[in-house]
This record gives structure tokens, sequence and C-alpha cells, in this order.
């Protein structure tokens, strides 16, 4: 398997000014990515994970050619970023969530025809490839209604159409699914599973977990322009603690002594977490080991919400990774 992206301590800084009106105005040096580095291997869909403001897009844009790197390098598909953009450029596809990018007064066909163009796919190639690339969003009927009248999901998917036109090695997926139904969102899930079996590489950034545990490869989280993790979504439940995790809602005037849980033998953690408006203790144990009987008996008797025992999610171990905002 080969090495499609190669990152090494990439970062880019900015300057910003702070201050209003005709007051002092100071300068600041912004570090959105501070040394980041990890590789994507050809065939693969590589996630990126992080919480807004984390570097992620600016990350994909640098790889993308579309922000110059201040420090470290980038590979893609055998070309550095900063020095040899032009085969880059030619030889990726870039889909980013949101309705820019997409002509609303043009039918799907004709923003289709537009950028095959711009893409420099051959005349004689045109037809099939559109034909090709609307099939598979599930746009062929629709192609000749303007775009103006698109749902958000069938803009989602023609984006999609317009990244796959030239056939590209690699794609960058940049939050497609955001904004986008359920329905809609499931069926450029579906789409992304489909590109992955017919051998496409992917790079992809999302805020959903269920979404990055059911697709990708490995993951990568970024917080505050650092990378703070990487490997499988089970790699990274592990890390994250692992074993099993008990819920349990707090009533009001419910008393529960959480050094008590924690001197539970087989008791990992303790966490007692606010969530709409009520509290949830949370307990983390060893894998397989039930210790719903051993908490409750903290609460002396007191009444309880609801009690649930489940392994935890990739949502669990990111929010242990990023912490709270």
């Amino acid at each position: 398997m080969s090495t499609v992206v190669q990152v090494d301590g990439l970062r880019r800084t900015y300057q910003t000014k702070t201050g209003f009106g005709f007051g002092r105005r100071s300068r600041h040096v912004v570090e959105a990515v501070r040394g980041v580095s990890f590789t994507v291997q050809r065939g693969e869909l590589f996630g990126l994970l992080g919480p807004n403001g984390a570097g992620k897009t600016t990350t994909i844009k640098m790889l993308t050619t579309l922000l110059l790197p201040t420090g470290g390098e980038a590979r893609v598909l055998g070309h550095d970023v900063r020095d040899d953009p032009r085969p880059i450029r030619e030889r990726i596809g870039y889909v980013f969530g949101g309705d820019r990018g997409l002509y609303d007064r043009l039918s799907a066909l004709d923003n289709l025809r537009y950028f095959a163009e711009l893409y420099r796919v051959p005349v004689r190639d045109q037809r099939r490839r559109i034909a090709d690339v609307l099939e598979l969003v599930d746009l062929t009927g629709r192609e000749r209604e303007r775009v103006e009248g698109f749902s958000r999901g069938m803009r989602q998917r023609l984006h999609i159409a317009r990244g796959l036109l030239h056939d590209p090695e690699l794609l960058f997926l940049d939050e497609p699914s955001i904004g986008v139904d359920p329905v809609g969102a499931r069926q450029l899930r579906e789409m992304t599973a489909t590109l992955v079996a017919a051998g496409k590489t992917i790079v992809l950034t999302t805020h959903y977990m269920y979404e990055a545990d059911e697709l990708c490869h490995r993951i990568a989280v970024i917080r505050r322009g650092e990378l703070i993790a990487e490997g499988t979504s089970a790699d990274l439940k592990a890390r994250a603690g692992g074993g099993r995790l008990l819920e349990v809602e707090v009533l009001n005037g419910s008393p529960v002594s959480i050094a008590r849980v924690g001197e539970i033998p087989v008791v990992h953690s303790v966490a007692l977490e606010e969530r709409d408006g009520g509290q949830i203790l949370k307990v983390r144990s060893a894998a397989g080991v039930d210790v719903t009987s051993a908490v409750l008996a903290c609460f002396d008797g007191a009444p309880i919400g609801r009690v649930s025992s489940r392994e935890p999610t990739l949502e669990d171990a990111y929010v242990e990774l990023v912490g709270t905002p």
C-alpha cells in the first residue's frame, strides 16, 4: 500500500489585529496549525476530527494547495504542496459543505458541463463522465432542473459529482453532510462507502462521530492546531478509557459519593456531567464487568433516574480527548 499524503510538522500562522475605533490596535500571531504530522495510504478513508477552530479546514486547504504552509512539509501524490502545486490540483477533488461552489440559476447539467471544461475533461469524454457521476449521486433525471430548486442533500450530491468529474485519485470531503437531513446524510455516507470500495482514497472532515465511526479506516484528532490522537476507531476508544460505560441520571436531592464509587475495585474513572439541566454520573469500568449494582449501592437507596450500561462510543472517546470548550 503506497502513501498518498505525507504530512511532516505542517504549520500555518497568520497575523490578526485586536482593538476597535481610534484606540491602539495590537497585532497578534495566531497559530492555526501547529506541527501536524500524519500519512494517508492509497485506498484509505482517513478521517480528520476536531472542534470548530481546531485547524481541520486549514490543514485541508494546505493539502489542496489553496493555502501555503508557513512551516513543515506536505507531499500529496508525490508532489510538494509548496513547490509543485499544479500536478496536485489536476489529480485531486475537493468537496466542501455548504451552498457555495455551484451556480444556482444554471441546471445541474450546465454546472457539470462548466466544471468539466475547468477540469479539462476531454470533450469526447464529457458526456459519458457527466452521465456516470449523475448516476453515482442519484441525480439522473433531475439534471435539467435549476440548482436553486434543489434540496440541501441534492446540492451536496451535486457537489460530489462536480468533484468526481475528472476522476481524481484523491478526494477531500470537508464536512460534506453538514446541514443535511438524516435521509440525505445516509445517502451521502452510502455514496462515500461506494467510492472507497471502488478504490478511491478519501480524506474526510466531519463533526458527526457516527459518520466517522462507520466510514473511516483511520482517524486523526486535532485540537488547537495540534494532532492529539491517531488510529482506528477502536484504538481511540481504547485510548480514551475503553471498558464499559455506566451512566446514572442523578435526580435532585439524590446524594452520591463520587469517592465511594471510585473505590470500587474495577472502576477506572468517575465523573459527574451536567446535561440538559440535570446531572449524569459516568462510570468507566473494566471490559466485561457489570458494576451497576455496586454503583447504585452508593446512592443509599435514594431515587435516581435512567440507568444505562454500554460500550464507549467514538463520541465518548472524542469528548474525552478534546475536552469541553
